[in-house]
């Protein structure tokens, strides 16, 4: 019996203890992410070591490089740890900048804006990222191989347009285009399937403002101050053009350098891609809610999952190098995981990098033409100095770098290039080459490093290759056996540079090129001069009338050819020095150069008809060898003039 009830007694502690058991509620701590380790040698990251450490390297770069002012701000866990100017806004009224009211133009990471403004719409249901675009739309984006393009696609630059230079920027007020007038101006052609090349695009992030703008029923610039710059209290930023009027006083003057006047106010067209105008101190509320999961002390602008979603996908256009989140490319380093996006004017210089793990990020944004290698210096630096990499072993060389280099060996094209428009010159004249050196290294000498040098790459893992002075990747993507294209670290994110095919090597056909332009060069010369030879030793030219009218045109025709090509070499040269200078106000002189060059092909007729006669009639072998040479010449031009679009008929670009 005693046995018995002890027997109940245990049972009913162990009922007891499993009641006491269930009613305890476990709440488990919220994810933190998780911190990479950081060696002994890494500087403690505080206020006063990065105000010395940039004090030691913004005031020399700045006066170095004749660059008018500068802005640096850090925060770290929720808080601004400095915010700093450097040089001024106004050189002729000596007024410094100030970090946290001037304003700079921050080119391309206005985008960021634009992707968390898309964020916030699908988090609301109201947007499908992959879904077709054409829903959301009141124009036709026609598919290319029946596949439409997603927003997923625009957020990592996969949609597959060419390249749009035309009527992107200017200066000009009276010709300031809004987001929506300049992406249904024209639709770039889709030169690729969509969700397969990285090619960076303006118009696919335009039209995704666009998109916000017809989702939400609000203009777009309506939309980002009520959803993002009001909650965040970004009082110093604005997407507005021309600036209003309360923040115009704020602006940062435009300087090519310091030492120059200033010039106009520039300006974006595909405002959604790079109209924001933001002071250092507002860019740090934005980078803290991004790297606070959206919000920032109240204010919330997406939902904890919303930006995590948004920043852990990951779009890799090689295997092994860099990716692009939703929006955002990693720029990591030294085993950090780091997101953010660049930006440039012509006149401003901008990055912004947010150390995911470390709950830090940094903004730099620079006035003038030329940084000189500033933003490299600063971002590379500073994770050199708060985050070195940990101690490793160096990685060996593969017995297969020989073998494997010797497939990228070449002329490549990054993808980010306009195909159906006389832009396309610029896949003739804008070609990279890699070479590979005695030691079985592969030598790049347009993907430079900081100091402008070539780099050296060799083979540490199968098709990705290191540069052991900087630490950046190359890789290449091989499908079937076949190279498809490479890219490397500081570039995979958003473009790709793919193989030449030989018959647009310019290996072969720049020389070829100079060689015809040379041909036309001497006819016209040498025309004049045997005129005045003739006259001097009173010789009559032995031809007919039908002869001379010939010899006389293809000489003519030899001349406008050779207008032609200075006229693109003019155009090329506006381009070069302002892109506002691609506009609708360059459309009558594209039109006269066309002109001129539709003149020229049909005088290749007269070129025909004059070595015809010159081999039909009497004559000396110098008029038959110099007419049989041009009309080879006016056949070869004519091959540059249809396969670079030369001749096109529409304006688009």
């Amino acid at each position: 019996m005693k046995s018995l009830l002890r027997l109940l007694t245990l049972v009913g502690l162990v009922l007891s203890s499993s009641l006491c058991i269930a009613q305890i509620q476990i709440n488990p701590l919220p994810d933190q992410k998780p911190a990479v380790a950081r060696p002994l040698s890494a500087h403690e990251l505080t206020a006063a070591d990065v105000e010395a450490w940039l004090d030691g390297l913004f005031p020399y770069g700045v006066k170095k490089n004749n660059i008018a002012g500068a802005v640096v701000v850090v925060v770290k866990d929720g808080q601004v740890l400095l915010a700093k100017g450097y040089g001024y806004a106004d050189v002729s009224a000596k007024k410094p900048v100030d970090p946290m009211t001037t304003l700079f133009r921050v080119g391309s990471i206005s985008k960021t804006f634009t992707w968390t403004a898309v964020m916030q719409l699908v988090e609301q249901g109201k947007l499908d990222l992959d879904a077709d675009v054409n829903k959301y739309l009141d124009f036709t984006i026609p598919p290319r191989g029946g596949k439409p393009i997603t927003l997923r696609e625009l957020m990592t630059h996969t949609p597959g347009f060419e390249e749009t230079m035309k009527n992107l920027g200017g200066n000009d007020p009276a010709r300031l285009m809004s987001n929506e007038a300049w992406v249904k101006e024209w639709v770039p052609e889709r030169i690729y399937p969509p969700g397969e090349v990285t090619a960076y695009s303006n118009y696919g992030a335009a039209l995704a403002g666009y998109i916000v703008q017809r989702v939400s029923g609000q203009p777009f610039d309506d939309y980002i101050e009520q959803h993002i710059l009001q909650p965040l209290g970004m009082q110093h930023a604005t997407f507005r053009q021309p600036l209003p009027a309360s923040l115009a006083p704020d602006m940062a003057k435009s300087y090519a350098k310091a030492s120059e006047p200033a010039r106009p106010f520039e300006l974006v067209n595909a405002v959604a891609a790079g109209a924001l105008s933001v002071s250092g101190g507002d860019m740090a509320r934005f980078m803290i809610a991004q790297l606070q999961d959206g919000h920032d002390g109240d204010a919330q602008i997406l939902r904890p999952q919303t930006a995590q979603l948004m920043h852990n996908f990951t779009h890799s256009s090689v295997p092994g190098l860099l990716p692009i989140a939703l929006g955002f490319y990693h720029m990591d380093r030294n085993g950090q995981d780091i997101i953010g996006h660049g930006g440039d004017t012509e006149l401003f210089h901008s990055d912004m990098a947010l150390y995911l793990q470390q709950n830090v990020g940094v903004f730099v944004s620079i006035d003038g033409e030329d940084d000189g290698g500033l933003l490299r210096q600063l971002l590379n630096g500073f994770a050199d100095r708060y985050f070195p990499a940990l101690p490793q072993l160096p990685q060996p060389t593969l017995a297969t770098a020989r073998e494997h280099g010797a497939l990228l060996v070449g002329r490549y094209i990054a993808s980010r290039t306009a195909a159906s428009s006389f832009m396309s010159m610029l896949k003739l004249l804008g070609q990279s080459q890699i070479s590979m050196d005695k030691d079985g290294t592969l030598v790049t000498s347009d993907f430079k490093d900081l100091a402008e040098q070539p780099r050296h790459w060799r083979e540490v893992k199968p098709f990705v290759w290191l540069d052991d002075a900087s630490g950046s990747h190359l890789g290449a993507l091989i499908q079937d056996g076949k190279l498809r294209w490479i890219s490397y670290d500081e570039a995979a994110p958003v473009v790709v540079f793919m193989p030449v095919p030989g018959w647009q090597s310019a290996a072969w056909n720049l020389p070829l090129l100079s060689g015809v332009l040379v041909v036309f060069l001497l006819t016209v010369l040498l025309w004049p001069i045997a005129a005045l030879v003739r006259r001097r030793y009173r010789q009559s030219p032995q031809l007919s009338v039908q002869a001379t009218r010939w010899y006389r045109l293809s000489r003519v025709a030899a001349l406008l050819y050779l207008l032609f090509t200075a006229g693109w070499l003019y155009v090329l040269k506006l381009a070069d020095d302002s892109f506002a200078n691609l506009g609708n106000g360059l459309d009558m002189t594209l039109r006269l150069i066309q002109l001129v060059g539709l003149v020229a092909v049909i005088g290749t007729l007269a070129v025909i008809s004059n070595a015809w006669h010159a081999w039909r009639e009497p004559g000396g072998w110098w008029r038959k060898a110099n007419s049989t040479m041009l009309v080879l010449a006016s056949l070869v031009a004519l091959w540059f003039v249809f396969s670079l679009h030369l001749l096109c008929l529409h304006l688009n670009y």
